[in-house]
């Protein structure tokens, strides 16, 4: 079947999905689905590597980001589909390339539910020694999959107030933080500039491990790009959370690492083994600070779990309504995939077995092979915006309400930024492993998804 780049191209039209996310939910999603999980618990390797330049790290991978969420919301703007990316790169390459980015990123969060699972696990049996981790991650599934099979509003909400508590920590945090750096927080004393003397301390390798880390780090933003398509107003919820993501990254991200790495030594053992926040409220000898930092981190972790039970769903069922994939994946009741959020839910638990079974070779593997996905999906949401853009403003220039900002240099500009980092993980032995097996995933995926199109064109 040959590649079909016209706007008009059709696109699942999601009208079996219901529409029971309120502005309020979209809202809250967008400002809170940008302090993930990997900002509490990933960034603390990444300051141990960069030092103070961790910010810059974030900066820099910041800057991406922004970039790639507006390209992403010119796109959903036009086009509110549950499929989000995966429709765009159809719409705008052909459906193997919908495919490929669709399934991929599929595999990545039905991933990250069992890892997120296992995260918030370890942290309440360090509350409750002695009881089985397993145990409390199967009840974590269980509950989140209940909430998603029932009705989309039951995830707004578990997302709306998950967000709020997430939004109103770390602007807590962010206040004791600075009245503490400017010495008139009572009881401490200003560490000044003394633990940002050493910038560079690992040179610019550490950064090039932090510029990776933060990257990382700013995965599932495009959840909400999923979501605005099952709101009462999708154009509305996208344009406003992509319009105001350069703030909420700028405030929560790199505010808050600017505030850490002043107010923690960054070779500081405690950034690593307890986690860059709860290292810098102990710092300020609050009492009990750092325990309800850790109360923090556990609901950001159960936050993805259900962010990412809900994505995972809606991108099978959007594949699967544009035929590409088991039908029965598809299948919709009440408004709701539950075929879809069962398998996305199994998959999951799946991963979190084969971490207890085959820790020293599948579940490494696994990891291994979703490691550099989010970029992948960055390329294709970069090349199809690149293509669709042109389009949009010959046949439906009045789609345009989100414009990405100077139209094609910056598309351009993201794009290298992109094979930078694809350069940057060929340096590293770590990450090096992640691009082998990510590009080989990539490959056979996209083999099938064109061998798929092929079969269908001579059926047509």
């Amino acid at each position: 079947m040959p590649s079909t780049t016209s706007v008009e191209a059709p696109q699942e039209p999601d009208v079996s999905l219901s529409h029971g996310l309120k502005q309020r939910h979209l809202s809250m999603i967008a400002l809170g689905g940008v302090i993930g999980a990997g900002l509490f618990v990933g960034s603390g390797a990444g300051i141990a590597a960069a030092g103070p330049s961790i910010v810059v790290a974030y900066v820099l991978s910041g800057l991406l980001v922004m970039l790639v969420m507006r390209m992403l919301g010119e796109m959903s703007a036009a086009y509110p589909s549950s499929g989000s990316f995966s429709a765009h790169a159809e719409r705008a390459i052909g459906p193997w390339a919908g495919f490929t980015a669709g399934w991929s990123f599929w595999i990545l969060l039905c991933t990250a539910v069992g890892l997120e699972g296992i995260g918030a696990a370890k942290i309440v049996t360090g509350w409750l020694p002695g009881t089985p981790e397993w145990a409390w991650v199967a009840l974590f599934m269980v509950v989140f999959c209940a909430a998603n099979l029932a009705a989309v509003k039951n995830f707004g909400e578990f997302e709306f107030w998950f967000a709020a508590l997430k939004v109103g920590a770390i602007g807590l945090f962010l206040v004791l933080g600075v009245l503490a750096i400017a010495g008139v927080l009572p009881g401490t004393d200003s560490p000044g500039a003394s633990n940002l003397s050493d910038f560079l301390p690992n040179g610019s390798e550490g950064l090039v491990i932090g510029i990776l880390a933060s990257v990382f780090a700013y995965g599932g933003l495009e959840t909400v790009t999923i979501a605005a398509a099952e709101s009462e107003n999708p154009v509305k919820g996208v344009a406003s959370a992509v319009r105001t993501a350069m703030w909420r990254i700028a405030l929560f991200y790199i505010g808050s690492m600017a505030v850490i790495v002043t107010l923690v030594p960054w070779d500081s053992a405690a950034v690593v083994e307890k986690g860059p926040y709860v290292a810098a409220l102990d710092s300020l000898g609050i009492s009990g600070a750092g325990e309800l930092m850790n109360v923090v981190v556990l609901v950001a972790l159960l936050s993805a779990m259900n962010a990412n039970i809900y994505g995972s769903s809606r991108i099978a069922y959007s594949l699967v309504a544009r035929g590409q994939g088991p039908k029965a994946l598809g299948r919709v009741s009440s408004g709701v995939p539950r075929v879809a959020v069962l398998v996305s839910c199994v998959f999951g638990f799946v991963c979190v077995l084969l971490s207890y079974w085959r820790p020293d070779d599948v579940f490494p593997w696994l990891l291994n092979m979703i490691g550099a996905v989010i970029l992948v999906v960055w390329g294709f949401i970069a090349v199809s915006q690149l293509r669709l853009r042109r389009q949009l403003e010959r046949e439906a220039p009045e789609r345009l309400t989100v414009r990405m900002w100077a139209f094609p240099v910056l598309t351009w500009v993201a794009m290298a930024g992109m094979a930078a980092i694809f350069v940057l993980m060929a340096r590293e032995a770590d990450t090096r492993v992640q691009l082998y097996f990510t590009g080989g995933m990539t490959v056979v995926l996209a083999a099938v998804g064109y061998a798929w199109q092929r079969r269908r064109a001579k059926a047509s």
